[in-house]
């Protein structure tokens, strides 16, 4: 591709058309940072995937960024502007004129139904790159002449065997002296035998001569296709050393001062060069602000707060439904007085390069690649969706709230609060099994027991339910959508959350946000929580949006941080909730509001006054020494605790998970293929039997989980909910209907 680009002439337009499947480039200018504002830069659009440039010349050695359109959504903004969304960042790009801006949209999004259409067809046939319809059928077409080539070499092969067997024999009966027959005849049937070898020989000479035009031919096609192929792999290298050199600049030049909010663009004394590095991966997005500013009613001056300030309403206790500051015991008394585990064997300390397992899994689904446990933590997904409840008070003190906002508040608090516990939890858990489940009753402690169970296995889904003796229930039916990009991971969980309280019936629906995993070529890994919630009161049509906003390396403001707004049906607004989803939450009620002043992008944005801020939630400190134990939170550490009486399905009792929690990797890795070849067996004989059953004309039944079933819920929407029964099971201990999964 980009030996055709360089022969083609330098184009007039702002944008050049060219040929072959949505191919298109040309300048646009590109935000950069606030520094620097918008860069002209040369984009290229290729293969589902639009790279940039600082200059022509530079497709030659040096990518400055990729993006994949498959994943991306196109918004068109303001006059001249688009904005591209793919993997929790924004790139604003603004063109010359309407009509360039017009044609790169219809570009982008025609490459983005064809990278869509092409990766459907790639997931459903497991081929990286499937060939072309016509390609398939040349092929096809080709394989059919060599091989009719080859059925006549075969048949020449037999008469040269014949014509030679029947010559020789004839040479033979010519040198016996005693033959009956006279000379002359003899001498006739020599010739005529040798006269067919020589006949059938020549007819394998000509058919070996157009066995080898024929391959040779479309060998020199193949020659080309796989060169072509080498060339675009070897780009391909060349941009990821680059990004990765880059981000290992970055990554150095953070250390080397982390305070500095420009430490990337001031090392360069040249303006334009020090673009490097700000066209970093994932440091060049700009981050939306909120669409509101936040002052104090007491001053009524700008409030740009820390998360520290306002902790508690000045001069008093606080109210029931806020959090006190000062109580950071969390579960750790608790778990003492029951005499749960307080910690588990350490880590080893064994080096495996990601890269090298993973370089070759770009664009697949992450349940779908077989990694080692050395990149897993001894957890399952069941029991990461169970440590939602990590902050369980929290609804336990939003079930006694009289005022609908208030419990809002808390709900949209507890919300945040499940993504504490992931900050430093970069490790992927293993995949339950289809049929695992896992149980976790804290009636003692928390007033809570749950269950979850593992009810698909490709779209992997799992549902959880929890009942609690202090008034609410909660249910969710989560299905993982995920993806391996090359440099980054993306996790998207699609379902809802739906919370219940009894006293007031009110029913809160909600969804969960993008993760992201960082720096899977080089560096640490990080990991990075970004979009939207929208949570709705169904009952009383209160609203709360929360946005997490995307780490950018240029934002002055405290990474990880979320802001929301609570408001009631009408849509007016009451609470500003503020804070970071691995430390806090504080909510202010808004006291009055009016129009201010515009945004950096012509947006007008509204004024709260608020009162000064209360604490909603906080985070607990970890246990010690939890960098040695996969920085588990109190709750994890008890998640693999025995447990007397639970289903033999309960991801505590799955071998591979219990060997890597003891330290024993190799180990655990010989019984977690164990476990997935029988569950690809087991599958295959489900495959087999619906078959069979269609085959006949008989309905076919699908899979069944054990302990939930899928019902239709009010707003028509079919979702996995508890059907009841495992409690009861368990304290008759008839597990009779469990599968054998372990």
């Amino acid at each position: 591709m980009n030996e055709l680009m360089k022969s083609l002439p330098s184009p007039t337009l702002p944008g050049l058309q060219l040929p072959g499947l949505d191919a298109y480039r040309g300048w646009l200018f590109k935000w950069t940072n606030y520094l620097k504002g918008y860069q002209r830069r040369w984009f290229v659009l290729s293969n589902g995937l639009l790279s940039y440039y600082r200059t022509q010349a530079e497709m030659a050695h040096t990518c400055r960024g990729t993006i994949p359109l498959v994943t991306a959504h196109i918004e068109v903004g303001d006059t001249c502007h688009l904005v591209l969304t793919s993997g929790g960042r924004s790139y604003h790009l603004k063109s010359t004129s309407d009509a360039e801006c017009q044609r790169w949209v219809s570009a982008l999004q025609q490459a983005k139904a064809n990278a869509t259409q092409l990766m459907q067809h790639s997931d459903d046939s497991g081929d990286e790159a499937p060939l072309a319809q016509d390609g398939r059928a040349l092929t096809a077409g080709v394989l059919k002449t060599l091989a009719s080539k080859l059925d006549d070499l075969n048949t020449c092969n037999e008469l040269i065997a014949k014509h030679g067997a029947a010559l020789q024999r004839s040479l033979s009966e010519l040198e016996d002296p005693r033959g009956a027959t006279d000379g002359t005849d003899r001498l006739k049937a020599v010739n005529e035998r040798a006269t067919l070898f020589r006949i059938t020989s020549n007819a394998a000479i000509n058919a070996c001569r157009d066995f080898l035009d024929v391959a040779e031919t479309h060998n020199r096609r193949w020659q080309r296709a796989l060169q072509h192929e080498r060339e675009q792999r070897h780009h391909l290298e060349q941009t990821i050393e680059q990004l990765a050199k880059q981000h290992n600049s970055l990554e150095r030049a953070w250390r080397e001062n982390p305070n500095s909010h420009t430490a990337g663009v001031d090392r360069t004394p040249e303006g334009e060069a020090s673009d490097e590095n700000d066209d970093g991966e994932f440091f060049d997005a700009v981050e939306e602000s909120p669409a509101f500013i936040t002052v104090t009613a007491s001053n009524h001056t700008q409030h740009r707060r820390s998360v520290s300030n306002h902790s508690m309403m000045s001069g008093g206790r606080p109210n029931d439904w806020t959090h006190n500051e000062n109580d950071c015991s969390g579960p750790n008394l608790l778990q003492q007085r029951r005499g749960r585990r307080r910690r588990i064997p350490d880590k080893p300390n064994y080096s495996l390069n990601l890269w090298s397992i993973m370089k070759n899994c770009i664009g697949k689904e992450l349940s779908k690649i077989p990694m080692p446990v050395n990149f897993n933590e001894p957890l399952s997904m069941l029991q990461r969706l169970t440590e939602d409840l990590e902050y369980s008070e929290l609804l336990d003190r939003a079930a006694r709230c009289d005022c609908s906002l208030e419990q809002m508040c808390l709900v949209a608090a507890f919300s945040v609060s499940s993504y504490s516990t992931t900050v430093h939890r970069t490790a992927k858990p293993f995949n339950p099994l289809l049929g695992e489940t896992y149980e976790l009753d804290r009636l003692e402690e928390y007033g809570y027991r749950s269950i979850s169970e593992q009810v698909s296995h490709h779209p992997p889904a799992a549902a959880h339910h929890v009942t609690s003796q202090r008034g609410w229930t909660l249910w969710q039916d989560i299905t993982i959508d995920s993806k391996f990009r090359g440099k980054y991971i993306s996790v998207m969980p699609l379902g809802c959350i739906h919370l219940e309280f009894q006293a007031s019936g009110h029913h809160y629906v909600w969804s969960k946000v993008t993760s992201t995993v960082h720096n899977i070529i080089v560096g640490k890994l990080w990991i990075d929580q970004s979009g939207d919630i929208e949570i709705v009161n169904n009952t009383t049509k209160d609203l709360c949006r929360l946005k997490f906003s995307p780490y950018s390396y240029f934002s002055r403001d405290a990474p990880r941080k979320v802001t929301g707004v609570v408001q009631d049906r009408e849509g007016a607004a009451h609470y500003i909730l503020s804070g970071t989803w691995d430390d806090r939450m504080e909510c202010a009620k808004i006291v009055d509001s009016s129009p201010g002043c515009g945004g950096s992008e012509g947006k007008q944005k509204t004024v709260y006054q608020t009162l000064p801020a209360k604490l909603l939630w906080k985070k607990y400190p970890l246990p010690d020494n939890a960098e040695n134990m996969h920085f588990f939170s109190t709750l994890a550490l008890t998640l693999n605790e025995p447990e007397d009486g639970v289903a033999p399905t309960d991801s505590r009792l799955r071998p591979d998970q219990q060997l890597m929690e003891a330290g024993l990797w190799d180990e655990a890795n010989i019984q977690k293929t164990r476990l997935e070849d029988r569950q690809r067996l087991e599958r295959k004989k489900r495959e087999a039997q619906a078959n069979e059953a269609l085959e006949e004309g008989q309905d076919i039944e699908g899979y069944h989980p054990l302990w939930f079933e899928k019902r239709t819920n009010d707003g028509g929407e079919r979702t996995f909910v508890y059907r009841g029964g495992y409690w009861e099971a368990k304290e008759r201990q008839d597990w009779t209907q469990c599968p054998e999964i372990f």
